[in-house]
């Protein structure tokens, strides 16, 4: 310790005044949050790159490699689209069954892949975490831009499937760049939150699939909204309505599909997607910028 700060303390001078003087911080000590969001800023080039490694790296454990990003939603529409499409006969109630499910079954895929991936991006990276000091808001993030790029060539794929079943190709079809950035910070809202329970309660893993079907079964993937209407449960269909689920994946129908029925007006949907958008990023930043300090512990 420098003279001065040594004779500033015999002098009666709190210790904790004395480390604010000379800039020192406690170890481990959680940043606020405007520091902490510069601090992530700064490691955005690692994130980037832990990104592309990642994806590389899944890719190269498989002989078809970026294939199965398009084969699963492809297989589960397929399977989806025999059950509900021709045995339970929900086709009828839409114009355009197959690129109306083929939609949903994408977009909530985006959602339910990041939720999971997030959950392990703490736990599965313990290693790194205690060897290297950085923000570990960058895990849940980078697995976010993952998702991301998966997410990419499966919506050509999609793309492909729309136009083969008969819809046009209109400029409302630029709208799903906005969609995907809006559901990209939402998904990386509960990525965060995802990761930070995750680090807590080990069978989180287990249990997440179970949750995420039965939120896939009650966001109108295989069927359209307007079947609860007839339920004359008003509450029902406004809770469903309300749906992040529902309303980013009506609003890629939207701007993929001519006249679909939507389960509100564009206007109020879009208004809805960027409220969750925000609110849970932010909320979900936030709940996992309180833990910054458990994380790699124990």
């Amino acid at each position: 310790m420098p003279e001065t700060a040594v004779a500033e303390s015999s002098a009666g001078v709190p210790l904790r005044e004395l480390a604010r003087r000379h800039g020192l911080h406690a170890a481990g000590a959680r940043p606020s949050v405007p520091a902490y969001v510069r601090e992530l800023w700064a490691y955005r080039h690692f994130i980037a790159t832990y990104a592309d490694a990642k994806v590389s790296s899944s890719l190269s454990k498989t002989r078809l490699g970026r294939l199965w990003q398009v084969f699963t939603p492809l297989t589960n529409a397929a399977v989806y689209f025999l059950i509900f499409g021709y045995i339970l006969n929900t086709r009828d109630d839409v114009k355009n069954f197959p690129a109306y499910l083929c939609i949903g079954v994408f977009v909530f895929g985006f959602t339910q892949s990041t939720v999971q991936a997030g959950i392990s991006s703490i736990t599965g990276n313990l290693g790194l975490i205690r060897a290297l000091q950085f923000p570990r808001a960058s895990l849940p993030v980078s697995v976010t831009l993952v998702e991301l790029q998966n997410m990419i060539p499966a919506m050509a794929v999609l793309g492909i499937i729309v136009l083969a079943t008969g819809e046009p190709l209109t400029f409302q079809w630029l709208l799903i760049v906005p969609i995907l950035i809006l559901q990209s910070l939402f998904n990386a809202g509960l990525a965060l939150f995802a990761a930070r329970l995750g680090s807590k309660m080990i069978d989180l893993k287990q249990i997440m699939p179970f949750a995420l079907r039965v939120w896939m079964y009650g966001s109108a993937v295989l069927y359209t909204v307007q079947m609860f209407e007839r339920l004359d449960q008003k509450w029902l269909t406004v809770l469903l309505e309300s749906n992040p689920a529902v309303v980013f994946i009506e609003l890629m129908r939207h701007s993929m599909m001519e006249g679909v029925e939507l389960a509100s007006p564009a206007g109020h949907l879009w208004l809805l997607a960027a409220a969750w958008s925000v609110v849970i990023g932010v909320t979900g930043f936030l709940y996992f910028w309180r833990g910054e300090k458990e994380y790699g512990r124990g």
